[in-house]
């Protein structure tokens, strides 16, 4: 595991994009593993400026988002496949078709769980999965418990989750409380893991993932048995692991 903390939030993100765009470089067809929430954003402006730049193309890359919500209306704007057009997709050269996020929608959820999970087995593995951090140790929406599903799966969210996701909806009861995710185990077959995490508020967590114990009561503490991960941290976020 190759951990990094950086002063500079333009440094933060010029990493991360230059990591993903090296990998395009060598692999136009990789398939990467795409994450939502605040703490992308940054990075997902800069792939965006490198591609209008002519840099970096995304026009034969595939790509697989790590969950989406249960229930809310596909072009809701705080769905995750929304999320993703505004903040990445709708700005690069990707081809819309292999774009992939888990319907939320789906008349069946164990269905569209087992066909997102049929995708991934037929067109992947992720060469570069990147993910975020929760406050209470969850990659993807894999909740602590005392065991986790491997593959995609419909999951209740924690009331700690939904209250930190609170903040982009108008309250708290208008957060769903269901998602579909990827499984530890699905994520864990990606050849390469790119962990970003920002703030002070994370700190305690980071370490406790990249240097605590590893348990399902901490479900980013399974990355220490990934063999390649990479791991971005502003100062904040890393502060309790010099």
């Amino acid at each position: 595991m190759n951990i990094y903390t950086f002063r500079d939030e333009e440094q933060f993100v010029q990493t991360g994009a230059n990591l993903i765009s090296g990998l395009l470089h060598t692999n136009p067809r990789a398939v990467l593993g795409l994450a939502t929430g605040s703490t992308p954003v940054g990075l997902y402006a800069k792939l965006i400026e490198m591609n209008r730049q002519g840099l970096v193309s995304f026009a034969q890359t595939t790509t697989y988002n790590l969950d989406e919500y249960v229930g809310l209306p596909e072009h809701h704007p705080e769905s995750y496949r929304t999320f993703m057009n505004e903040k990445f997709f709708n700005h690069v050269d990707i081809e819309m078709e292999r774009t992939h996020v888990p319907n939320g929608n789906a008349a069946n959820p164990e269905e569209e769980c087992l066909n997102y999970d049929n995708m991934l087995e037929e067109f992947g593995p992720v060469d570069l999965q990147l993910l975020g951090l929760g406050h209470n140790g969850h990659i993807g929406f894999n909740e602590p418990g005392d065991s986790l599903s491997g593959g995609t799966h419909l999951v209740e969210l924690q009331e700690k989750t939904r209250s930190a996701n609170a903040r982009f909806f108008p309250s708290l009861d208008d957060v769903p409380t269901h998602a579909i995710t990827m499984g530890v185990a699905t994520i864990m077959k990606a050849r390469q893991i790119l962990l970003l995490v920002r703030g002070e508020d994370k700190a305690e967590i980071v370490h406790r993932a990249l240097k605590g114990p590893i348990t399902t009561e901490c479900p980013a503490s399974l990355l220490q048995c990934h063999p390649n991960v990479v791991v971005l941290l502003d100062q904040g976020a890393g502060r309790l692991l010099v």
